[in-house]
């Protein structure tokens, strides 16, 4: 396979000056009437023009003789090249990609909304100019394609499977890290470099997000609850242990159980517990 090879133009202002020395000659000819001549020296100037190519900092051209690859100017400035070139200009300047968030399945089947930046840019011209047809076009083919890979390697969380460590919502630099290699080796071909991919939005689809939300506010209701009677039930005991140790009040099981529940729908309680004054007798 070809590569990019570097090509050595001349300079444009050296050029000039000789084309101009041949502009002066032709209005010297046709003011001797010297016709045949003159025109002769008009179309040489006019053609040798052709050959004038300016290139921008950050910026490339590509240069092709009769279909034969012959080289690519790197260097910014003004320089002369063979009028029969043809001349393709390419951006060597790092650009943003964003794309609008996709549908796609999770490792699981559940469809998520998931979108990407990516930062890139143009390393070898010679396969961005002949490797691929429109490699702008291609970052953005290959983006999506790696998108939708990589969205069905994780599962969005680790609802349906506790034990998996990496996901789309939490793995964060390892999901990065890995459409970052992806993508590296879909546009390889394309001679572009990488230089940073994030996934920049993630979100279940529609139809099933509103689902999906309960199923998250369930899951954090049930560990808050286990967290609350988990604390409860450490109370209870150490005020149980307290009482018996210091003495305070003899209890019995029956006792003891209902000191517990009574405790516990205290502590447990969503609300403020509201107590009752007893005017009564002692246990009753």
């Amino acid at each position: 396979m070809k590569a990019e090879k570097k090509f050595n133009a001349t300079s444009g202002y050296l050029m000039l000056t000789l084309i101009l020395a041949i502009f002066a000659v032709s209005l010297l000819l046709f003011i001797v009437k010297m016709i045949l001549f003159a025109s002769l020296a008009t179309l040489l100037w006019i053609f040798l023009s052709i050959g004038f190519v300016i290139v921008n900092p950050n910026e490339s051209c590509v240069l092709v003789l009769f279909g034969a690859y012959k080289g690519t100017i790197r260097e910014n400035g003004f320089f002369f090249v063979n009028p029969f070139f043809y001349k393709k200009k390419i951006s060597l300047r790092a650009r943003n990609f964003y794309n609008d968030p996709i549908k796609v399945n999770d490792k699981v089947g559940n469809p998520v909304m998931i979108g990407l930046v990516l930062v890139w840019r143009v390393e070898e011209t010679f396969r961005a100019a002949f490797e691929v047809d429109a490699y702008e076009n291609f970052v953005m083919v290959q983006s999506e394609a790696a998108l939708r890979k990589l969205a069905g390697l994780y599962a969005y969380d680790n609802f349906e499977d506790e034990h998996q460590e990496i996901t789309l919502r939490s793995g964060g630099d390892e999901v990065n890290a890995e459409l970052e290699k992806e993508l590296a080796e879909r546009l390889e071909i394309a001679g572009i470099r990488v230089i940073e991919a994030r996934i920049n939005h993630l979100a279940y689809a529609q139809e099933i997000a509103g689902a999906m939300l309960r199923r998250q506010q369930a899951t954090a209701v049930i560990a808050a609850r286990e967290k609350i009677v988990e604390g409860a039930v450490g109370m209870v005991e150490m005020a149980l242990n307290r009482i018996s140790e210091k003495g305070i009040v003899d209890l019995d099981e029956e006792k003891k159980a209902a000191m517990i529940s009574n405790l516990m729908v205290v502590l447990c309680s969503e609300e403020s517990a509201h107590p009752i004054v007893n005017a009564g007798t002692l246990h009753h």
